[in-house]
């Protein structure tokens, strides 16, 4: 497996986790999609380069992710 498919694959196993929660943080999404946190982090690169990802701050400092709206 090349590196494309390998990150690839992890960024689709992200992306259906969004679609059933619209915002996650690394974390929770470690944990609904039995990625390692690292791979997770992977995943979201790969979304982020493309444009398909907000980042937001809460009030406790916490990040989390969502899709872009299309």
């Amino acid at each position: 497996m090349d590196s494309e498919e390998y990150f690839g694959i992890n960024a689709g196993k992200v992306w259906h986790a969004f679609k059933k929660d619209s915002e996650l943080g690394a974390k929770e999404l470690a944990i609904k999609t039995k990625l390692k946190i690292t791979e997770v982090f992977g995943a979201l690169g790969w979304l982020g380069r493309e444009g398909k990802l907000n980042i937001s701050i809460d009030d406790k400092g916490k990040v989390k992710f969502s899709l872009k709206e299309w």
